[in-house]
C-alpha cells in the first residue's frame, strides 16, 4: 500500500522514534488522502500519526526473533 514505508525491523538493529513516527505519518497520509490537512483536520490527523506510531512500537518490541 505505501511504496514508501521502509521495512523498521531489521537486523542492524532498532527502529528510531524519529523512523516509527516517518512511517506512521506516511501510512496516515495514505488512509486520509491528506499530505498535509486541513487546520480542522489537524488534531484527527496527528491524533491517528501518534496512534499508528504507538502501535508500531508496540508490535516491533513484541515481535520475538531467533
Amino acid at each position: 500500500m505505501c511504496r514508501s514505508i521502509k521495512t523498521l525491523r531489521t537486523r542492524e538493529g532498532e527502529a528510531s522514534d524519529e523512523e516509527i513516527r516517518a512511517a506512521a505519518l506516511q501510512f496516515v497520509r495514505k488512509v486520509s488522502g491528506y499530505r498535509t490537512p486541513a487546520q480542522r483536520n489537524a488534531a484527527a490527523f496527528d491524533a491517528a500519526v501518534d496512534d499508528v506510531a504507538a502501535a508500531s512500537r508496540r508490535l516491533l518490541e513484541g515481535l520475538v526473533t531467533r
